[in-house]
């Protein structure tokens, strides 16, 4: 008989978004052997990462911390723009010439994170192709589909599933990968969000992924409560905010509120950019406009 997956809890709370609820579960977890509290420490700190405390995962983590700790402090400074990218990617080039680095599945991952958020699809997957763990592979997932290449996307699902079905992060894949598909598949991706929610806990991160699948199916009020339940959760949330001021406009809201909020928040968010330069060129129109007459 295998032993109980300790970390089950609070590897499955990160997942789904519920990041608090993480950090609590981790702090009570008692017998854990060596790599299994660097493993919980990793989750611990990466929920922070996600709340937005970077300064104390920057910290708290040292030069003497294990090598998937420092990883996560890298992501830590670029993610909280403590560092400029050219070190960060400075950094990621060094680890990747020493060999013990090099094969450490997280900062392999970590490297995928940060070239994914760069847009480098490629070096992206470089980065993950070993597929050394879950996470690794459900990554090459998302940047298959963000390169609108779902057969390899499919194909690296269809690895996730063939050493855990029942995971909840291989769940969470394939209700991305069915989104991505549409049609009736769209339908299957929100059974999976229900059941999870349902079976876990809903979390912001699960009612948005809710909300997409009923956008795919042009149910745009449903989508708009899914998101209002998503605000009430996290209201600092940038893709919540985001996803209401779409939903808002479809359903003929006024969303300035939101519209904002998004640029407070999350001022790179790619609606908020792209808000910006559409006022940007509205005036520089209506400027030219005035010149004219």
């Amino acid at each position: 008989m295998s032993d109980p997956d300790l970390l089950f809890t609070v590897r499955n709370n990160y997942y789904l978004g519920a990041f608090q609820s993480a950090i609590a579960e981790a702090a009570d977890i008692e017998g854990l052997t060596d790599s299994e509290k660097a493993e919980r420490d990793c989750f611990v700190y990466r929920a922070y990462i996600e709340l937005g405390s970077y300064d104390l995962v920057i910290n708290e983590v040292s030069n003497s911390s294990p090598m998937a700790l420092q990883a996560v402090k890298l992501y830590a400074q670029y993610v909280g723009k403590k560092l400029g990218k050219e070190h960060v990617l400075d950094s990621l080039r060094e680890w990747f010439s020493d060999p013990a680095c090099s094969s450490n599945p997280l900062v392999l991952l970590t490297a995928g994170l940060i070239h994914d958020c760069e847009g480098d699809h490629v070096e992206a997957l470089k980065a993950c192709h070993s597929g050394a763990t879950l996470e690794m592979m459900a990554l090459s997932v998302q940047v298959y589909l963000k390169m609108d290449r779902p057969d390899q996307a499919e194909k690296q699902l269809k690895a996730m599933t063939a050493i855990d079905e029942d995971a909840v992060l291989t769940q969470l894949t394939t209700a991305w990968v069915d989104i991505f598909l549409g049609g009736s598949k769209v339908e299957e991706a929100a059974s999976i969000f229900q059941e999870l929610g349902d079976k876990f806990n809903w979390t912001a991160r699960l009612y948005n992924c809710n909300a997409i699948c009923f956008m795919r199916m042009g149910e745009w009020v449903e989508a708009d409560k899914a998101l209002q339940e998503a605000f009430e959760k996290d209201a600092k949330n940038p893709d919540t905010v985001a996803n209401l001021i779409v939903t808002g406009l479809r359903c003929g809201k006024n969303v300035s509120r939101y519209t904002n909020q998004l640029k407070t928040l999350a001022p790179e968010h790619v609606l908020a950019a792209r808000t910006l330069q559409a006022e940007t060129d509205f005036i520089q129109a209506a400027g030219a406009y005035e010149v004219a007459a």
